[in-house]
């Protein structure tokens, strides 16, 4: 506390004893104020000078370290004066408990508990005035507590208190600082907005209300009990609604302290020490040459600069779990920045949930006064604005926002990487952990989708010399059977050249390896996380970190209230559900999902009718660029009309879920997180997939063959693949849904909030005028942003984890999927760092060690994907058939050789004779095809292997479909078992902790067991040298 205040500027009279040297000082007026916190404040008014105008004056207080130095130098001064004594007792508001120095300009006040004020003011005011001083206040003390003690029941009977009088708005409050304090505090506060009006007391936490709700009785006994956990508030109105109310919360060291000690929460006491491991002498010079040439290149241009980030000190010490009692042994700068804002947050947001409301057994915590609107949002703040008109590389970040902003959610950076500390710091652990987990997902696919790359340059490069396309094209005397009923027309092999091309650039020579590829890639990403994770859980302190007993669901409380039984963990009564009421709930639940799915397959159904009656109307169409790609155009729709299909279902699955995880009544918040989530994923996993399922192993498989075509309702023929094959179709749809959806996603996580917030603004210019939110303070411009979604995570979880289903499952038809999945998470980082640190309300900070249930729907998308795509590349595409016929049927066999030239004949051999005359009436062509080859056509061809029609058996299989037939199922089976044991190997060989972390963790723990030996060692020997000092003092007393 400043002491210079205890001097006034104005002349006045006062009493200087020369012989003594004793000062007297004569006071007209003490006032003593008091809180309903319990904080006392002492006024010295009418300060009277002992010095005449222009003479000597009395050193500044500041500058007092002696009685001797107090005293002025000898001279004439005026008599002793008498000193008219009146003693007032005052109540200040409640908002001055908070502040540590409250005057005006005749009054300076002081807190009676600051020991520098009690040295001052015995250095000043004469010792028995001082004492008398001290007991008359300790004796009004006593008497105040109890007219404050009577204030507090008057108040817990009261009605409410959410009026205007408790406001502190400029415009209606009294001000007592004085005119220079309340100058800089009022601008501090209006610049920042971050502190209480006193500019000091830091806003850790925001509750917004409103004064027409009806809960103010809760809302009362809520701050109440807030005050008496030590908590600091203040009551602020809205500017652009008189009906908001915002309440700021602080809470001071000494609450900080007791909770951070009672959460268990991590500090820094001790600076990490690290010791290079000795390297060989070979290992040293090429290590020197290699520096020597990474000289010559650029300097890690995806790194920050040192300079450009803070110095994140936790990451640098060793941490231990904060204690009271060892205060002194962590690493303590300032005590305002001990402990950051994101603890402050969490802390303060731990002591909400654990306030009661009204009297019972559970009626507490803010989630609950949230649900009934009592409090309309509950928020941490931001720390100031993202924008600076200063360059941060000449003047520096502002606050941690602005840091964030500029060198994370800023685009220029797109390629630099994560300031993961940074965003921990800022946004806690959990989001923390899954922008770790997505910069590791984007980082591992550069290696995806170079190899897809070059598996689809490979095709590019080999397309020339491909001898089944080239048959293909070139097939100009090959007539083709009609792939529809009566509209289609006969078609020659060669009009597919183009499709045959296509696909050839996806299902080539490298696609098996792709696959393999893939499969051994997921593995290695989920191991190399695991270790990732590790190191993160590390360094953020999380590997002895516990969750916390969970609170109960209000709603599981509120259902088996009736029936209790003991909790094993906290040894408290709680509500208990049945065992045959919790799995009757599951299996109703259970049905629901399959019914859910049941829709799905319906819907997928529906597709299937549309394309199979498009197809002929789409032949049959005006317009000859549609007549004559009638398959491709029917394809293309049905796929779009499939994605909108997707997200309408979507909408309707996220209803669905929330019924039947409520239909359930999970125990806790994270039990009904994590059925939630399940049920999300399930929903829309098989929503998203279940056409490409269709397309990739049912779509031509089950058709019939011409004459005798398969029908569906008896009404119309299954659909065909293309005349090149059915992977065309696959690739189509794989395109097509990943870019639509991947588009869909990031406007709606983007441009959503963004077109919401600017017509928050627009608003707030029309009402109040084009500069006004840049003059609201910073909680006002918190509440205008949107809120986190209710699913915290959930849905950004959700949308990379069904990119990477779509990215391993079905990539042995499309190699191009992880290049566009790598695309997408580039812009989705800075997106999402856009949104969190621009758009969205600051979450609330919280910790976890992982990234919990996603983990395991990981894993089991790695184990579909193998199988899959062991049947895309036996079923789907054509290299099954290709390699028998290279080893069995073409000019090679029984060299053991499959070259290019092997495959010479391979599209006749592929291709099955029809008599034209066999057609059913229904399918019957309305043209014969003369146009194609100037007279009737007599035979047509179709993919399959069927005996010609004037054979013994007229379209029975052929002895090569069954060798294809056990080819492809000795293929699954050989290609799935292989690649399980390579990523059992893999997973075996790879550890989930590095060496150097596990030497890390040993060293650590081997440095605080010798911390707590030097500890114990100097308090035994603290305890020996007490007792050697009183046994000298015994022998110096008198006998």
């Amino acid at each position: 506390v400043a002491s210079a205040h205890l001097i006034d500027r104005e002349p006045s009279s006062g009493s200087y004893n020369v012989s003594t040297g004793t000062f007297y000082s004569c006071v007209s007026q003490i006032t003593i104020g008091f809180d309903l916190g319990g904080q006392v404040a002492i006024g010295i008014s009418h300060w009277k000078s002992p010095f005449p105008a222009g003479g000597q004056t009395l050193p500044s207080l500041d500058c007092v370290h002696s009685e001797a130095s107090a005293v002025p130098p000898t001279g004439e001064h005026p008599e002793p004066v008498s000193c008219p004594a009146s003693l007032s007792i005052t109540p200040l508001p409640s908002y001055s408990a908070s502040q540590e120095t409250i005057s005006d300009s005749s009054t300076s006040t002081y807190r009676h508990d600051l020991p520098k004020f009690l040295l001052n003011v015995f250095l000043v005011i004469n010792v028995p005035v001082y004492e008398r001083l001290l007991l008359f206040v300790r004796s009004a003390v006593k008497d105040v507590n109890v007219l404050l003690e009577g204030e507090r029941s008057e108040g817990a009977s009261s009605p409410s208190r959410d009026d205007d009088s408790t406001l502190l708005n400029p415009g209606t409050h009294s001000s007592i600082l004085d005119d220079n304090t309340q100058t800089e505090a009022a601008g501090r506060s209006k610049s920042s907005g971050l502190c209480f009006r006193d500019g000091k007391c830091r806003i850790d936490y925001i509750l917004v209300y409103r004064k027409s709700s009806s809960q103010a009785e809760k809302r009362e006994v809520f701050e109440r009990n807030m005050r008496a956990e030590g908590l600091q508030m203040e009551k602020e109105s809205s500017v652009t609604n008189s009906d908001v109310i915002f309440l700021k919360l602080h809470a001071p060291w000494d609450v900080l302290c007791r909770y951070a000690e009672l959460m268990n929460i991590r500090m820094p006491f001790r600076r990490k020490i690290f010791y290079m491991q000795r390297r060989h002498k070979f290992m040293s010079r090429m290590e020197k040459r290699m520096n020597k040439f990474r000289g010559w290149l650029p300097r890690k241009p995806m790194k920050f600069d040192n300079d450009t980030l803070p110095d994140l000190e936790e990451n640098e010490s060793f941490t231990a779990p904060f204690s009271r009692s060892r205060i002194h042994h962590f690493i303590i700068h300032n005590k305002d920045t001990f402990f950051n804002n994101a603890t402050r947050s969490r802390i303060v947001h731990h002591i909400l949930q654990r306030v009661r409301y009204e009297e019972g057994k559970n009626k507490m915590g803010i989630n609950r006064l949230l649900s009934n609107s009592s409090y309309e949002a509950a928020f941490p703040l931001h720390e100031g604005s993202y924008r600076s008109k200063n360059s941060i590389r000449t003047h520096g970040a502002e606050n941690h926002r602005h840091l964030l902003y500029e060198c994370w959610a800023w685009w220029g950076v797109w390629y630099k990487y994560q300031p993961l500390d940074l965003i921990r710091r800022y946004f806690g652990e959990k989001i923390g952990l899954y922008f770790a987990w997505l910069g590791w997902y984007t980082g591992m696919l550069f290696p995806a989708a170079l190899v897809g790359l070059l598996v689809f340059l490979y095709g590019v490069f080999t397309l020339e010399h491909c001898q089944v396309s080239k048959e293909i094209c070139q097939a100009t005397d090959i007539i083709m059977c009609p792939i529809c009923d009566q509209y289609c027309p006969y078609l020659r092999l060669s009009d597919s050249c183009i499709y045959a091309k296509v696909t050839h650039l996806f299902d080539n020579g490298a696609t098996v390896f792709f696959a393999v590829f893939m499969a051994v890639w997921a593995t290695v990403f989920l191991e190399f996380w695991k270790r990732r994770r590790a190191v993160l859980a590390y360094d953020w302190d999380l590997i002895d970190w516990e969750e916390e007993e969970e609170e109960i669901r209000p709603q599981f409380e509120a259902k088996y209230s009736k029936k209790e039984r003991m909790n094993p963990i906290s040894g408290k009564p709680e509500p208990y559900q049945a065992f045959t009421d919790k799995y009757s709930r599951l299996i109703v639940s259970t049905s629901g999902i399959f019914f859910m799915i049941l829709v799905v397959i319906a819907a997928v159904f529906g597709i299937v009718v549309y394309r199979v009656v498009t197809v002929s109307t789409f032949a049959a169409f005006g317009w000859a660029l549609i007549r004559n790609n009638s398959q491709v155009a029917t394809t293309g729709t049905a796929v779009c009309i499939n994605f909108c299909i997707i997200m309408l279902l979507n909408v309707l699955y996220e209803k669905v879920a929330l019924l039947l995880t409520n239909l359930e009544q999970p125990r806790t918040e994270s039990e009904w997180e994590n059925s939630f989530t399940l049920k999300m994923f399930l929903f829309q996993f098989v929503n998203l997939n279940s056409s490409t399922f269709y397309i990739a192993f049912f779509l031509g498989r089950f058709t019939g063959r011409p004459g005798a075509y398969l029908r569906l309702l008896n009404r119309w023929k299954l659909e065909e693949c293309h005349p090149s094959g059915c992977l065309i179709d696959l690739c189509m749809q794989m395109g097509i849904i990943m870019v639509l959806k991947q588009t869909w996603n990031n406007f709606m996580e983007l441009g959503y909030p963004l077109i919401q917030n600017w017509w928050t603004r627009r608003r707030l210019r029309r009402e109040h005028g084009p500069k006004a939110k840049s003059s609201f303070p910073q909680w006002e411009r918190d509440y205008n942003l949107q809120p986190m979604n209710a699913y915290g995570l959930f849905d950004e979880y959700l949308e990379m984890i069904l990119q990477f289903g779509f990215t391993t499952i079905f990539v042995a038809a499309f190699p191009l999927a992880p290049l566009l999945a790598l695309l997408n998470n580039i812009i989705e980082i800075r997106l999402d760092a856009y949104k969190f640190v621009t758009q969205w309300r600051r979450p609330l900070p919280s910790q976890a060690k992982d990234i919990g249930i996603w983990y395991g729907i990981l894993e089991g998308i790695g184990i579909l994907s193998v199988i899959t795509n062991a049947f895309v590349i036996a079923v789907t595409s054509d290299f099954i058939p290709r390699l028998v016929y290279a080893y069995k049927y073409g000019p090679c066999a029984g060299q053991g050789r499959a070259w290019e030239r092997c495959m010479m004949g391979y599209v006749n051999a592929s291709l099955s004779v029809f008599r034209v005359s066999d057609f059913e009436r229904k399918s019957q062509p309305r043209t014969n095809g003369s146009e194609l080859l100037g007279e009737a056509v007599k035979f047509c061809r179709y993919r399959d292997y069927r005996e010609p029609p004037d054979s013994a058996e007229p379209y029975s299989y052929t002895l090569q479909f069954w060798h294809v037939l056990a080819a492809r199922l000795a293929f699954i089976i050989v290609f799935e078992h292989m690649v399980f044991a390579i990523k059992t190997l893999i997973a075996y060989l790879i550890p989930d902790l590095p060496k150097d972390l596990r030497d890390r963790m040993r060293r650590e723990k081997y440095l605080i067991q010798e911390m707590m030996y030097e500890a114990e060692l100097e308090r035994l020997q603290k305890e020996k040298n007490e007792r050697k000092r009183k046994d000298r003092a015994h022998h110096k007393e008198w006998p």
